[in-house]
């Protein structure tokens, strides 16, 4: 079997596996581009050799044929009831083929000889050619028939050939209007028909029971004047090569497919929709099924579409510009999802590139980065989830998040195994959503996936976009809300991706010391252009209206908030107003979260920002203090924000020997000085167990007892914290390895044959009830983010490793929360309580033995006394276990 080439060059292809899970293309007898592109020159060199001669016996055999055919016509005409009769009989048109699928890319010399015959009139080849300008390929200027032959009959020339200067343009690539010069257009005479296909032996025109074959005009063009009144409403074109022929509508004979509104939209950077105006779309057109490709490349001199299905040469394939937009566009009659493309951009500067599409919904699986045309399938079957994701707004309600590598968590499972089995396991667990990544297509599988280069396709690794759909659909029905990692921040350097797209700066800053990013050899979006931050708004929709996303956790804000983000003095320039904001990122922000707020109801975005912004969770039209002396402007308008220095400070402190822990007290209380400056999460995350950080329990001092007795009383006390909670995989059962793209969480230490089993199902049962309780306790939740719900009973005893707080909810129902982080019993240890409650009843001990502790507890209910203590009426004496957390509820 000849495979195709099929990467991004049409040159110097990789033969793809037939077992891989690419989009596999059709078998052909083609010999393939290679062969094509020797071929050609020969072509070339028997075209030269051949043309005189042909000339003389084209003209010779057109006078005789004309005389002959003009003889009959005359005898004909008297006979008003005849129809005139057909040069030759047309047969069944054929189906639409797939443009280009069967055909052999493999060159023959142009013929020496040359026909155009219509159905119609007589010719004339000594007749040159009417030059007036072409019209639209639908108008038509007379009621009659298309089809009707001129009246009187005229002698026509067969040939229209393409001016000089157009056949180089096309041929060069750098033509901005290939449909004025293809395709049918009416002239003075009959209509001209041209097409451009290479490696083609012979080009027929097909109209119902017309058949009219075009002159071989050299360089792959074709044409002929066929004496009709006005274009067909709809033609074909039948293409002979050497080994196959193929039958299809003629490209070049549609309008433009992208509308005058989707134009304007584009123009004023305001297309909320952006994937459907641009990208690759299976449609039907002009009555036609194929796929329109529209690409923005403002600075290309010309774009051509590329793929299988023209063997990766675009000469044939050239797209039109359509006018000050910036935007390509070419509907190709006949081909459907599954085809491999890309586009071949002739730059400023006359080199071409080949470019995946910006907006490619799929691509090839990686290192294979070929764009891939997409049609979904997918019927969602969530419709109560989303009716209900919006009743509570997600600051007022329960959130726990599960943070899920995806190749890893599982490694081999694929995105429909993984609904088989990822659900499941979190809802076991009782985590409210997942926080999946990496999502979008990125080139080193071994990451986290933040260097993007496919900002509309999930990876290819794990299946389809279909696939990654059925994923999301598994966890919606089970009740679990979906998060994913979105990363407008900046974008790799990859010379097939988004870098220099149309051969200069274009989604990049034009200062290449504002596009550069310091620290990940990167370069940065240009948010102050208008359609670049089209491009990321339309994104950030795109994942919530076509994947049901319901969240998106955005990636190093801090890094697009400030101009000299890791930028030393003199390597970066103020701000209008002589700051180091970046107002432009910060507008973009703003425009971000005001569109995906509006357009999906129940979604939450995320910020992880490092820094102490002001108003990140503020609401874009409440506007504050400015910061750094830029003026007072509106909050950036994030659901929520990653509480960065919350993470850092508690786990400085759990890292610390309980005998030196005294000396840190104020790092696990600082957190409450700000905790309601913003809505915030408490991260556990991959950021935290890699790289050398180690993991949870492998941060904690002591033996093996003593750091999972800290594991879990830090869960404890993370989880009674105001705010919501997140926790990368593999922590909620306390492995001890840093995570690995190889091998993912280490499953085995939940084997019943490992020795050490029970150790590692402890503290996943006390994540297990850590959960439930949540969920059943409003007061852990409900007022995350009103200084009212929490109230310090003991934030001060340093001495004795311990914090005791209050939250409460609504209506004041109360839950008290201990945590000691000594190794030692402390009995009688009086806290302060509210006197109104008679007694009191522990409801979670991360001590217990279930979860691998001492097994000491508060077993019985609990009355307070009279005696005051921290500041109250009542208080309690309970027993704190050694390095644990404990929560109360009245009884």
């Amino acid at each position: 079997m000849t495979r195709r080439p099929t990467s991004r060059t049409p040159s110097d292809q990789p033969e793809r596996d037939p077992d891989s899970t690419n989009p596999q293309p059709r078998a052909s007898t083609a010999s393939g581009a290679a062969k094509a592109a020797g071929t050609a020159k020969a072509a070339e060199s028997a075209q030269k050799t051949a043309k005189p001669a042909a000339k003389k016996t084209a003209e010779k055999a057109a006078k005789k044929t004309a005389k002959k055919t003009a003889e009959a016509a005359a005898k004909k005409a008297t006979k008003k009831t005849e129809k005139p009769k057909k040069a030759v009989k047309s047969a069944e048109p054929a189906a639409p083929a797939r443009s280009g699928r069967a055909a052999t890319p493999a060159a023959k010399a142009p013929r020496a000889t040359a026909r155009a015959t219509a159905a119609a009139a007589p010719t004339d080849p000594t007749t040159p050619a009417t030059t007036t300008a072409p019209t639209s390929p639908t108008a038509s200027p007379s009621p009659v028939s298309p089809l009707a032959p001129l009246s009187p009959l005229s002698p026509l020339s067969p040939l229209s050939p393409v001016p000089e200067a157009d056949r180089a343009r096309l041929l060069d690539g750098t033509h901005h209007d290939p449909h004025s010069v293809l395709g049918a257009h009416l002239i003075g005479d009959g209509v001209a028909f041209r097409a451009l296909r290479p490696y083609a032996r012979a080009v027929t025109v097909v109209a119902g029971e017309l058949r009219a074959e075009l002159v071989d005009d050299g360089d792959g063009f074709f044409s002929a004047v066929v004496p009709l009144r006005a274009v067909p409403d709809s033609y074909r074109l039948h293409v002979t090569y050497e080994e196959t022929d193929l039958e299809v509508p003629d490209a070049y004979g549609f309008l433009p497919a992208l509308g005058e509104f989707d134009l304007h939209l584009l123009g004023e950077g305001r297309h909320e929709r952006l994937w459907d105006a641009l990208g690759a779309r299976p449609m039907t057109h002009q009555g036609v099924r194929g796929t329109r490709f529209t690409v923005w490349a403002p600075n290309a001199r010309g774009v051509r579409v590329v793929g299988d299905f023209n063997f990766w040469d675009g000469v044939g394939f050239p797209m039109r510009s359509l006018g000050g937009s910036g935007v390509w566009e070419l509907f190709v009659p006949g081909l459907g999802a599954g085809e491999l493309y890309k586009f071949q951009i002739t730059r400023p500067d006359g080199g071409m590139t080949f470019r995946a599409d910006p907006l490619a919904r799929r691509t090839e699986v990686p290192p294979a980065n070929s764009s891939v045309v997409h049609e979904s399938a997918h019927v969602w079957r969530d419709e109560e989830w989303l009716r209900r994701r919006g009743e509570t707004p997600v600051h007022e309600a329960p959130f726990s998040v599960y943070e899920v590598h995806l190749p890893s968590w599982r490694p081999g499972l694929t995105y429909r195994q993984l609904a088989d089995q990822l659900p499941a396991y979190v809802a076991d667990l009782g985590f409210t959503h997942v926080e999946l990544m990496p999502v979008a297509e990125h080139p080193f599988g071994g990451s986290w996936g933040y260097q993007v280069t496919g900002f509309y396709a999930p990876t290819a690794r794990l299946g389809s976009p279909d696939d990654f759909k059925h994923l999301v659909d598994a966890l919606h029905r089970a009740g679990i809300g979906v998060l994913m990692d979105w990363v407008p921040a900046h974008f790799p350097r990859d010379d097939w991706a988004l870098a220099e797209f149309d051969g200069r700066t274009l989604y990049e800053h034009e200062d290449p010391a504002r596009a550069a990013h310091p620290d990940w050899g990167t370069l940065e979006f240009d948010y102050g252009r208008k359609e670049v931050r089209n491009f990321l708004v339309a994104n950030a929709t795109y994942w919530c209206e076509e994947f049901h996303i319901d969240g998106l956790r955005v990636d190093a804000v801090a890094s697009m908030l400030y101009l000299d983000y890791s930028r030393e003095h003199g390597e970066w320039s103020p701000n209008e107003h002589g700051g180091r904001e970046n107002l432009d990122a910060v507008a973009f922000l703003q425009e971000m979260n005001a569109t995906v707020y509006r357009r999906c109801p129940g979604v939450v975005t995320i910020a992880e920002e490092s820094t102490a912004w002001d108003g990140v969770t503020r609401a874009t039209h409440h506007t504050g203090p400015g910061a750094q002396g830029s003026p007072a402007r509106g909050g950036l308008g994030f659901g929520l924000k990653w509480n960065m220095g919350w993470m850092h400070d508690s786990l400085g402190y759990m890292s610390k020997d309980p005998v030196h822990r005294k000396h840190h007290h104020h790092e696990m209380t600082f957190s409450m000085v700000y905790a309601y400056s913003e809505n915030y999460v408490l991260p556990i995350s991959h950021d935290e167990v890699v790289h050398g950080k180690r993991a949870l329990v492998s941060k904690m001092p002591g033996d093996w007892w003593q750091q999972r007795a800290d594991h879990r009383a830090y869960l404890g006390f993370m989880w009674a914290h105001p705010g919501k909670q997140l926790l990368f995989m593999g922590q909620e059962f306390a492995q001890g390895a840093e995570w690995s793209e190889g091998h993912g969480p280490d499953w085995w230490l939940l084997d019943p044959a490992y020795g050490a089993e029970a150790d590692h199902r402890g503290v996943r049962d006390l994540v297990r009830d850590l959960n439930a309780l949540y969920r059943a306790v409003p007061a852990l939740w409900q007022r995350d983010t009103d200084p009212g719900g929490f109230a310090w009973v003991d934030g001060d005893a340093a001495e004795d490793n311990v914090f005791a707080f209050l939250r409460t909810d609504a209506q004041g129902a109360p839950l008290l929360a201990v945590s000691h982080f000594s190794p030692v019993v402390r009995q009688d240890y009086r806290l302060g309580v509210p006197e109104e409650y008679a007694a009191w009843q522990e409801v979670l001990n991360t001590d217990a033995a279930r979860y691998g502790g001492s097994d000491t507890l508060n077993p019985h209910a609990l009355k307070p006394d009279a005696s005051p203590s921290h500041g109250r009426p009542a208080s309690l004496r309970l027993t704190l276990p050694p390095l644990a957390t404990i929560w109360l509820r009245p009884a």
